[in-house]
């Protein structure tokens, strides 16, 4: 599983690898990115060729801002006879994670897709490991590191509760539910 539609390209493939079976892309990736589908389907179809047969998972019915942009990519993929298939994500599930995670102790404005993701994969996998979930600036070295493996595009401010959101994931982690990796990882 995957968020946001990153990039698969070779420079990426040692440290991301290449596989994804669901890749989340929220609709406001969706208009900034592809200009809202309206001038750059073919763009945005070429795009998410790389993830080969997965899923596009989207919050087509969470905000009302997102429904027309999640419908326009389902449309498209549909339009092209893509290999992806768009799944819309169940507001109630979304509404109850956001209760749950608010009940932990995250106070944001809305959960990152990373969360909402976590909490379905918490309730779809036997285990769960999860990469790339580290919300600081420096690693644990104190060597500076970029927000996102291929950018360093923040979080709108006041948004998201990136360092709450981890430290509930790392309690997860403490008692065994689930797995995250935070430091270097090791050669097979």
């Amino acid at each position: 599983m995957r968020c946001n539609l990153p990039p698969l390209s070779n420079e990426y493939r040692n440290d991301a690898g290449s596989k994804s079976h669901l890749v989340t892309a929220n609709p406001s990736i969706i208009e900034k990115r592809f200009q809202n589908l309206l001038w750059s389907r073919k763009a945005f179809v070429d795009s998410v060729q790389v993830y080969n047969h997965s899923y596009i998972y989207m919050p087509a019915f969470s905000m009302k801002t997102g429904t027309e942009l999640s419908l326009r990519a389902y449309y498209t993929l549909s339009d092209f006879s893509a290999n992806q298939m768009v799944l819309f994500a169940n507001p109630d599930f979304l509404r109850h994670a956001a209760k749950f995670w608010k009940n932990k102790g995250v106070h944001a404005k809305r959960l990152s897709t990373g969360l909402f993701l976590v909490s379905a994969a918490l309730g779809l996998c036997e285990e769960v490991t999860l990469y790339g979930f580290w919300p600081f600036s420096v690693d644990l070295h104190g060597v500076s590191i970029s927000h996102h493996y291929y950018d360093n595009v923040l979080p709108y401010t006041g948004f998201h509760a990136m360092p709450e959101e981890f430290l509930q994931l790392w309690l997860l982690h403490k008692i065994g539910i689930l797995r995250m990796q935070i430091g270097q990882c090791k050669e097979a």
